[in-house]
């Protein structure tokens, strides 16, 4: 009896299965294929390779599959790359849909924003507390879809009970109740992924010593959903020129993230607005210009003409009256 999943594979690409009979009568059917995977598995598999992730090893098979085309096998007069040349016009061409060979879920999303997929806790946004989302699984990952959006991409985890959290997806919550925070699973998980920086440890450090503990993490936060905007990279440049000049906001934090991204040269102005306290660059050991300033400084050029008052200096004008008209009165 064959299994669903490998009936719609080979209906999906159009295979004719046929099968080794049983027994005895059978055995001398099945020593082709077994011999090949032996030879593979000899040459390439032994010892075992050791790599980073599966879709490296994926990689190093495809570049096996290469190789082998230009193998002959015994006495034969082609390599298998010629043979496969020699056959290929008159196989039938691939289907255009690509077989889904992943695994549909549909699980509800709980009280921590987190769904949990085969005895496994992968974290979604918090927006989607108390709905049903569709989890589709594959080999080395998992994709949670919201209708047709996709929600949240998670790395598979291989064990049970281990859960993986993105720190992303809890920040709403958090700028809530900052408190939460220092002692937030998602937040090692961050630090352990590379996520988190030490650029990040320092400039929280300054900004909770600046404005308070709850304050200064709100901040962060703040800083912390500006990546959903602008690249990873460019926020933690911006948080390493922001300290350097001790600005210790999410808005001075942005300003010199996009300064980054846009790759321009800023210059501070020659004099700060009154009213404003703003540390020298020997003190701070960097500049930082006020997001209204460069606003100011990148307005286009203003071409129209100063207006004129002319036309209403008839109205300041007393018209006595002539002599004619005093002498009818």
């Amino acid at each position: 009896m064959e299994n669903d999943r490998w009936t719609a594979f080979r209906s999906h690409w159009g295979i004719d299965a046929f099968y080794c009979r049983p027994g005895i009568e059978g055995a001398h059917e099945k020593g082709g294929v077994e011999g090949q995977i032996g030879y593979y598995r000899r040459n390439h598999f032994v010892p075992v390779p050791e790599t980073a992730s599966l879709t490296e090893l994926n990689a190093m098979v495809d570049q096996w599959d290469l190789d082998d085309e230009g193998r002959r096998l015994r006495s034969k007069t082609r390599t298998i790359g010629e043979y496969f040349a020699q056959e290929q016009p008159l196989l039938r061409p691939l289907p255009r849909e690509v077989f889904e060979t992943g695994r549909w879920f549909t699980p509800r999303v709980n009280r921590f924003g987190q769904v949990t997929v085969r005895c496994n806790s992968y974290s979604v946004p918090v927006r989607f507390i108390g709905r049903w989302l569709r989890v589709l699984l594959h080999t080395n990952d998992l994709v949670v879809y919201d209708g047709r959006t996709v929600v949240a991409h998670h790395e598979r985890l291989s064990g049970r009970g281990e859960s993986r959290l993105v720190l992303d997806h809890c920040l709403e919550a958090l700028l809530r109740k900052p408190g939460a925070f220092l002692g937030a699973t998602a937040l090692e998980q961050a630090k352990a992924a590379g996520k988190f920086t030490p650029v990040h440890e320092a400039w929280w450090t300054a900004a909770r010593a600046a404005h308070g503990e709850a304050a200064g993490t709100r901040a962060l936060i703040e800083v912390l959903l500006l990546s959903r905007h602008v690249e990873h990279e460019h926020v933690v440049a911006g948080l390493a020129a922001a300290h350097r000049a001790g600005a210790l906001t999410a808005d001075a934090v942005a300003l010199e993230a996009r300064k980054v991204a846009e790759g321009e040269t800023f210059t501070e102005p020659a004099k700060p607005t009154t009213g404003r306290s703003v540390q020298s660059q020997e003190e701070t050991g960097g500049t930082v210009t006020f997001l209204s300033d460069w606003k100011l400084s990148h307005l286009p050029p203003d071409t129209r003409p100063l207006p004129s008052v002319a036309h209403y200096d008839q109205l300041l004008q007393r018209h006595g009256r002539t002599a004619g008209e005093r002498e009818g009165s």
